[in-house]
């Protein structure tokens, strides 16, 4: 397989990403037929799996969106991924000049597109980082660059928790860093969850299956699970809710069953 010039030598061109497969259920073109050919199968036990991916994006732009109504102008977006059109510094860029913004992602294709979307924009930057050590995330030189932690943060965990194992205490860290952001700041969540799946849950196990055959294991936790993450914070209206029903612009006409697939929602700290 030919290696594309924008493929970071580091990485293993061989082994499916879960960001780039995320970019291709999105339509994007940064990735492989590894990642296509990973996808494909997931899609055969969920063929709506581009229709969540899409429900998803959209709940992110419109809780950037309500954040910035709420005044809080700084994004920690941890998980963010291939940069797609109506990325978070995109929108809250654009509702409030100057809103400041700071990615991560461990993939390094995610981290060499953000840098290269992101040149010039001095308002915005991207770290190589992982969920499960927040405190190096917080001590980076980006985050020091950018984040005043003395102002609110908008905290984005955007479809990335479910990919942390329970071993990995995935509460702890989102825990931590809560702790260190000021009163007032924002956690914006989605999660996968078999809840609002339109099939029965032997027939979308077949699709986190695949997932855990590319060592990137699914994990699909109850609502009241994914409530946990939200301890220390109060929710926002309308709640833990399906992504298409978080306050959504325009009344639902004709909604994919697929697009109630997991679950999201908005705290606060007080």
């Amino acid at each position: 397989m030919e290696r594309p010039a924008w493929a970071p030598r580091s990485i293993d061109i061989t082994v499916p990403s879960v960001s780039r497969m995320y970019d291709y259920y999105l339509g994007g073109s940064h990735n492989f037929e590894v990642d296509r050919e990973a996808a494909r199968k997931a899609m055969e036990f969920m063929p709506g799996l581009p229709k969540v991916m899409q429900a998803n994006r959209a709940f992110l732009r419109r809780a950037v969106r309500f954040a910035v109504g709420e005044d809080v102008t700084q994004f920690l977006d941890i998980g963010s991924g291939i940069p797609t059109f109506g990325n978070v510094h995109e929108v809250a860029q654009a509702a409030a000049p100057g809103a400041r913004v700071v990615y991560v992602d461990h993939d390094p294709v995610a981290v060499a597109h953000s840098q290269a979307v992101l040149d010039g924009n001095e308002d915005a930057g991207v770290v190589a980082g992982d969920l499960r050590k927040p405190l190096d995330i917080l001590a980076s030189s980006e985050v020091g660059r950018l984040i005043d932690l003395n102002r609110p943060v908008a905290l984005l965990l955007v479809a990335v928790l479910h990919f942390v194992e329970d071993a990995d205490d995935p509460y702890a860290a989102v825990a931590e860093l809560r702790e260190a952001l000021a009163p007032g700041s924002m956690l914006i969540l989605t999660h996968a969850s078999y809840e609002g799946i339109p099939l029965p849950p032997e027939r979308a196990g077949g699709a986190v299956d695949v997932y855990k055959d590319i060592r990137n294991p699914l994990i699909m936790r109850s609502r009241d699970e994914i409530a946990r993450f939200f301890e220390g914070y109060d929710m926002v209206e309308p709640g833990l809710v399906p992504m298409p029903r978080w306050r959504p612009d325009t009344a639902p006409e004709d909604e994919d069953p697929y697009e109630l697939s997991g679950l999201a929602g908005v705290g606060r700290t007080a």
